[in-house]
């Protein structure tokens, strides 16, 4: 019998309780993030008691909690729980809430709720918790008020593991369940007679049966349409992803590159890219080389087939745009992957589902098509490697091509948003370090960036953060997790006093108001910030002594590594390099 089963006995919300967190033990729950309050009461005695199948972590802000639990979830590709008390507490987990919809994340978001006798009255505590999330859960509903029978105890468990299912299919995503809880609740006697349910109540006999195991839809094989196969004027793009198998998916995507010969421009936030010796026709500087518009304009392709989500590159997609190839979007989700709005078809496969019953590689030739392709990159590719080898100087854009060649194998990485992102699909240099990448880019914000980082570091390899200072200053609250953070998380702060994205658009040539509204420049130290959270800080003076701090990694404890950056000259550099690295590349092909 349960350890919890004694305190189970003593009143109905912790039988209830149990029987909750009992299930989600059975279906696999390994992780439950508990925020403080006290309307939860019963669920985190009865998460805290069921260690240490279940890893209970406390952490004191839900938006920085809802997040680190986001990033758990995304490292171990499984469920993680999380919940808090009652009134606005569940509000700050909307944000990553969203992220969770968006990248496909599952979590379990448990809100507790007061009685219905306690709501629209001004009782403490107490907001419209109802459908909190909109239309974002997967699923949501709002369990009964717990009593003491067996069909609901029933009920409870049927609930718990539909929404197990929920979570996973057919597109991973979050649920939300409000849970009402009467008083007492703390685990002391409510007064009820439990003795005649507690005979029926038989927990081995009750929860038998239970299992994780989700029957995922059927994605059946889907052979490669004949039109592919007559053109030599496509491409294949490989967009953002965080495939749980990524050398499988690798592979997959080389294998359909080959057998079509058309080249794989892959996006900085795929696995391709540090799966490089996989693939031979694999294009990284695509948007370098689209800058060019003679080449634009002679590698415009008949047919496009997109893997994932689109890449973030603005030029890849007014170029695709502007031709308006035929295109497969190749995605087992149920969600509309193309922005563009094209001629779209969209395969609801994964790509190693794809079937070559049939289907011959020819590797006699390389197309006229796909060898300016390769001409391309390899031309690029050398401009760029020898103007950041170079550069001595601490301009920003070079820390992502540093982090593509220096970092251990299989570290886990989480880039933040904003220039990061972009920097490392301008910039991330082709490898077989096998990094494992991550990333918020469901929605593409700035919050939770620490947390999440946190998240996926936790109980991991050592990892590593690349973010700017404003990202990081907007979750400073995920270094109160330091205490509760079993492992390793380098934190490479660009730190350009400000928001450098918008040096790059329109607004940055008005000023005012640029610099106060946009720039938004903050003026902290972070030393003495990192001292505040007994955080390790160090300020980088040279990419060598960057180098240096990168390989090996330490093996516990958070520290920042601070590059102190000029936002204009980092805009400056790339006004006046981007559209130069393909400029002598016309009269190559």
């Amino acid at each position: 019998m349960s350890n919890l089963m004694p305190i189970a006995y003593k009143n109905i919300n912790q039988l209830w309780a149990y029987v909750f967190t009992e299930t989600l033990k059975r279906l696999g729950l390994a992780y439950a993030v508990i925020c403080p309050g006290s309307r939860s009461t019963p669920l985190a005695v009865a998460f805290a008691q069921q260690a240490p199948d279940i890893a209970a972590i406390s952490i004191l802000d839900e938006r920085s909690a809802a997040f680190f639990a986001l990033g758990v979830a995304k490292a171990t590709n499984r469920p993680v729980a999380i919940v808090c008390t009652s009134g606005t507490a569940g509000a700050n987990f909307y944000p990553a809430v969203i992220e969770a919809q968006e990248s496909r994340v599952p979590l379990l978001l448990l809100t507790a709720d007061r009685p219905p006798e306690l709501r629209d009255c001004h009782s403490g505590q107490t907001i419209d918790q109802v459908k909190l999330f909109g239309s974002y859960p997967n699923w949501q509903a709002e369990l009964a008020l717990p009593i003491s029978d067996m069909g609901m105890l029933g009920y409870l468990r049927q609930t718990l593991i539909h929404s197990w299912y929920r979570m996973q299919a057919p597109t991973p995503g979050p649920v939300h369940l409000n849970i009402p809880f009467r008083d007492p609740l703390a685990p002391i006697p409510d007064g009820a007679d439990l003795s005649y349910l507690l005979t029926k109540f038989h927990p081995e006999e009750f929860f038998a049966g239970i299992t994780g195991t989700t029957s995922l839809p059927d994605h059946s094989q889907l052979s490669i349409p004949p039109e592919w196969l007559q053109s030599q004027r496509g491409i294949i793009i490989a967009g953002v992803a965080q495939p749980q198998q990524p050398q499988e998916y690798c592979r997959a995507i080389a294998q359909l590159s080959q057998t079509l010969q058309w080249p794989v421009l892959a996006e900085g936030l795929s696995p391709v890219r540090n799966y490089a010796d996989l693939n031979p026709y694999l294009i990284s500087t695509y948007d370098l080389i689209l800058r060019n518009q003679q080449l634009a304009t002679r590698l415009a392709p008949d047919m496009v087939i997109q893997i994932g989500d689109m890449p973030t590159s603005k030029e890849l997609r007014t170029w695709i745009d502007t031709h308006q190839p035929r295109r497969w979007v190749i995605d087992p989700s149920d969600q509309n992957l193309d922005p563009l709005h094209g001629r779209t078809t969209h395969l609801r496969i994964t790509v190693e589902e794809l079937g070559y019953q049939g289907v011959e590689e020819d590797k006699s030739s390389v197309s006229e098509y796909l060898q300016w392709w390769c001409n391309a990159e390899t031309n690029v590719r050398v401009n760029v490697d020898e103007t950041l080898d170079k550069m001595e100087d601490l301009v920003e854009c070079k820390a992502a091509w540093l982090l593509s060649q220096v970092l251990p194998p299989e570290t886990p990485l989480f880039i933040a948003n904003s220039m990061p992102v972009r920097d490392v699909e301008f910039f991330w240099k082709p490898n077989n370090l096998r990094v494992r990448s991550h990333f918020n880019r469901g929605a593409n914000g700035i919050d939770g960036t620490l947390s999440t980082a946190l998240g996926i570091a936790h109980r991991q390899q050592s990892s590593v953060l690349i973010t700017g200072d404003l990202a990081l200053l907007h979750d400073t609250n995920g270094f109160l997790i330091r205490n509760k953070f079993v492992g390793h998380l380098t934190i490479i702060l660009i730190n350009n006093n400000g928001g450098g994205i918008f040096e790059m658009l329109p607004i940055a040539k008005f000023e005012p108001p640029f610099e106060e509204f946009f720039g938004t420049p903050q003026d902290i130290d972070f030393a003495q910030l990192c001292t505040t959270y007994n955080v390790q800080h160090e300020l980088i003076n040279s990419w060598v002594h960057l180098q240096q701090r990168l390989n090996p990694l330490p093996n516990t404890g958070i520290r920042v590594l601070e590059l102190r950056t000029n936002r204009k000259i980092d805009a400056q550099w790339r006004r006046d390099n981007l559209s130069n690295f393909a400029a002598d590349n016309t009269n190559s092909q």
